[in-house]
Protein backbone atom coordinates (compact mmCIF):
# COMPACT_ATOMS: atom_id res chain seq x y z
CA UNK A 1 0.00 0.00 0.00
CA UNK A 2 1.14 3.42 -0.86
CA UNK A 3 0.59 6.29 0.84
CA UNK A 4 0.86 9.76 -0.35
CA UNK A 5 0.96 13.08 1.25
CA UNK A 6 0.71 16.18 -0.96
CA UNK A 7 1.64 19.27 -0.78
CA UNK A 8 -1.73 20.64 1.58
CA UNK A 9 -1.07 18.28 3.92
CA UNK A 10 -3.88 15.95 2.89
CA UNK A 11 -3.39 11.91 2.70
CA UNK A 12 -3.97 9.57 0.39
CA UNK A 13 -4.30 6.00 -0.10
CA UNK A 14 -4.91 5.24 3.71
CA UNK A 15 -7.49 2.65 4.28
CA UNK A 16 -8.84 1.06 7.75
CA UNK A 17 -7.31 -2.50 6.60
CA UNK A 18 -3.93 -1.16 6.49
CA UNK A 19 -4.18 0.48 10.58
CA UNK A 20 -2.96 -1.23 13.46
CA UNK A 21 -3.87 -1.39 16.87
CA UNK A 22 -1.92 1.49 19.06
CA UNK A 23 1.38 0.52 19.96
CA UNK A 24 1.69 -0.92 24.07
CA UNK A 25 4.70 0.57 25.92
CA UNK A 26 5.92 -0.64 29.16
CA UNK A 27 4.40 1.45 31.93
CA UNK A 28 1.06 2.18 29.73
CA UNK A 29 -2.23 1.77 31.83
CA UNK A 30 -4.49 -0.47 29.47
CA UNK A 31 -7.26 -0.76 31.61
CA UNK A 32 -8.80 0.87 34.95
CA UNK A 33 -11.51 -0.80 37.22
CA UNK A 34 -12.96 0.39 40.63
CA UNK A 35 -15.50 -0.25 43.02
CA UNK A 36 -16.81 2.39 45.84
CA UNK A 37 -18.59 1.18 49.08
CA UNK A 38 -21.09 4.17 50.35
CA UNK A 39 -23.20 1.63 52.50
CA UNK A 40 -22.11 0.32 56.10
CA UNK A 41 -20.80 -3.19 56.93
CA UNK A 42 -19.75 -4.71 60.12
CA UNK A 43 -18.16 -7.72 61.24
CA UNK A 44 -17.75 -9.35 64.86
CA UNK A 45 -15.31 -12.21 63.52
CA UNK A 46 -11.68 -12.88 64.78
CA UNK A 47 -10.89 -14.43 61.06
CA UNK A 48 -10.48 -12.09 58.43
CA UNK A 49 -13.78 -11.65 56.84
CA UNK A 50 -14.62 -10.18 53.30
CA UNK A 51 -16.11 -6.73 53.15
CA UNK A 52 -19.23 -6.41 51.41
CA UNK A 53 -19.82 -4.52 48.21
CA UNK A 54 -15.27 -4.39 48.10
CA UNK A 55 -14.49 -6.09 45.33
CA UNK A 56 -13.24 -5.77 41.64
CA UNK A 57 -12.27 -7.96 39.01
CA UNK A 58 -9.73 -7.19 36.26
CA UNK A 59 -8.77 -9.66 32.97
CA UNK A 60 -5.17 -9.20 32.32
CA UNK A 61 -4.72 -8.63 28.74
CA UNK A 62 -1.40 -10.12 28.69
CA UNK A 63 0.27 -12.89 31.42
CA UNK A 64 3.07 -10.55 31.43
CA UNK A 65 0.63 -7.49 33.22
CA UNK A 66 1.30 -5.90 36.69
CA UNK A 67 -1.82 -4.79 38.02
CA UNK A 68 -1.74 -1.56 40.68
CA UNK A 69 -4.31 -2.31 43.30
CA UNK A 70 -5.48 1.27 45.16
CA UNK A 71 -7.21 0.21 48.79
CA UNK A 72 -8.68 2.69 50.29
CA UNK A 73 -10.96 2.06 53.50
CA UNK A 74 -12.86 3.77 56.16
CA UNK A 75 -12.70 1.81 59.74
CA UNK A 76 -13.70 1.70 63.15
CA UNK A 77 -14.57 -0.38 66.04
CA UNK A 78 -16.71 -0.32 68.92
CA UNK A 79 -14.54 -0.09 72.14
CA UNK A 80 -14.52 -2.02 75.37
CA UNK A 81 -12.56 -2.12 78.63
CA UNK A 82 -9.87 -4.37 77.31
CA UNK A 83 -9.39 -1.98 73.84
CA UNK A 84 -9.49 -3.52 70.33
CA UNK A 85 -8.09 -4.50 67.29
CA UNK A 86 -8.78 -4.36 63.53
CA UNK A 87 -6.73 -5.16 60.86
CA UNK A 88 -7.18 -5.62 57.21
CA UNK A 89 -5.58 -6.87 54.25
CA UNK A 90 -6.34 -8.07 50.58
CA UNK A 91 -7.42 -11.38 48.72
CA UNK A 92 -6.90 -11.86 45.00
CA UNK A 93 -4.25 -12.86 42.65
CA UNK A 94 -0.94 -13.01 44.48
CA UNK A 95 -2.04 -10.12 47.48
CA UNK A 96 -1.20 -12.76 50.13
CA UNK A 97 2.43 -11.88 49.53
CA UNK A 98 1.26 -8.17 50.15
CA UNK A 99 0.80 -8.52 54.28
CA UNK A 100 3.91 -8.41 57.15
CA UNK A 101 6.05 -11.52 57.93
CA UNK A 102 4.80 -13.89 60.77
CA UNK A 103 5.67 -12.95 64.01
CA UNK A 104 4.41 -15.41 66.90
CA UNK A 105 1.06 -14.93 67.71
CA UNK A 106 0.99 -11.42 66.09
CA UNK A 107 -1.61 -11.25 62.40
CA UNK A 108 -0.40 -10.55 59.22
CA UNK A 109 -1.95 -7.48 57.68
CA UNK A 110 -1.70 -4.87 55.28
CA UNK A 111 -1.78 -3.07 58.86
CA UNK A 112 -3.92 -2.28 61.92
CA UNK A 113 -4.65 -0.67 65.16
CA UNK A 114 -5.48 -1.12 68.71
CA UNK A 115 -6.81 0.73 71.09
CA UNK A 116 -5.39 0.81 74.94
CA UNK A 117 -9.19 0.64 76.64
CA UNK A 118 -12.63 2.42 76.41
CA UNK A 119 -10.65 5.15 77.76
CA UNK A 120 -8.02 5.96 75.52
CA UNK A 121 -8.97 9.22 73.10
CA UNK A 122 -8.14 7.17 69.30
CA UNK A 123 -9.56 5.67 66.62
CA UNK A 124 -12.59 4.25 67.80
CA UNK A 125 -14.09 6.03 70.84
CA UNK A 126 -17.04 8.19 70.48
CA UNK A 127 -17.36 9.46 67.01
CA UNK A 128 -14.05 8.67 65.12
CA UNK A 129 -13.40 6.61 61.90
CA UNK A 130 -9.85 6.32 60.70
CA UNK A 131 -8.78 6.39 56.90
CA UNK A 132 -7.03 2.98 56.63
CA UNK A 133 -5.16 2.94 52.99
CA UNK A 134 -2.98 0.37 50.69
CA UNK A 135 -1.11 0.13 47.69
CA UNK A 136 0.24 -3.14 46.04
CA UNK A 137 1.87 -3.62 42.85
CA UNK A 138 0.55 -7.49 41.61
CA UNK A 139 2.00 -9.87 39.25
CA UNK A 140 -1.34 -12.13 38.74
CA UNK A 141 0.64 -13.71 35.39
CA UNK A 142 -2.86 -14.40 34.25
CA UNK A 143 -5.40 -13.93 31.49
CA UNK A 144 -7.86 -14.98 33.56
CA UNK A 145 -10.65 -12.66 35.73
CA UNK A 146 -8.51 -11.92 38.90
CA UNK A 147 -11.15 -10.51 41.61
CA UNK A 148 -9.31 -8.45 44.36
CA UNK A 149 -11.08 -8.21 47.82
CA UNK A 150 -10.61 -6.28 50.87
CA UNK A 151 -10.84 -8.21 54.49
CA UNK A 152 -11.33 -6.89 57.96
CA UNK A 153 -10.96 -8.82 61.25
CA UNK A 154 -11.19 -7.67 65.02
CA UNK A 155 -10.20 -9.21 68.40
CA UNK A 156 -13.05 -8.92 70.42
CA UNK A 157 -15.63 -6.22 69.66
CA UNK A 158 -17.51 -5.37 66.26
CA UNK A 159 -15.46 -4.12 63.31
CA UNK A 160 -17.38 -1.34 60.92
CA UNK A 161 -16.43 0.37 57.42
CA UNK A 162 -18.10 3.17 56.32
CA UNK A 163 -19.28 4.47 60.14
CA UNK A 164 -18.01 5.20 63.52
CA UNK A 165 -17.79 2.95 66.62
CA UNK A 166 -20.80 4.86 68.09
CA UNK A 167 -23.25 5.66 65.46
CA UNK A 168 -25.69 8.16 67.16
CA UNK A 169 -28.11 10.13 65.14
CA UNK A 170 -26.44 13.22 65.10
CA UNK A 171 -23.75 15.39 63.24
CA UNK A 172 -20.48 14.43 65.50
CA UNK A 173 -20.99 10.66 63.87
CA UNK A 174 -19.51 9.93 60.47
CA UNK A 175 -20.50 7.90 57.98
CA UNK A 176 -17.94 7.35 55.49
CA UNK A 177 -17.02 6.06 51.61
CA UNK A 178 -14.43 3.32 50.41
CA UNK A 179 -13.04 2.21 47.56
CA UNK A 180 -10.63 -0.07 45.51
CA UNK A 181 -9.43 0.83 42.03
CA UNK A 182 -7.14 -1.19 40.03
CA UNK A 183 -5.02 -0.37 36.88
CA UNK A 184 -3.25 -3.32 34.49
CA UNK A 185 -0.20 -2.18 33.66
CA UNK A 186 1.85 -3.18 30.51
CA UNK A 187 5.41 -4.46 31.16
Amino acid sequence: MAITIDGTGSISGLSATGISAQPVFPGNILRVVSTTKTDTFSSASTSFTDVTGLSVSITPSSASSKILVFLDLTLSATHNTTGVAIQYRLTGGNSANYVGDTGGSRTSAIAGLRTLNANAADFNYGASAIKATGIYLDSPSTTSSTVYQAQIRVNTATGYVNRSGEDFNNNEYVRGASSITVMEVAV
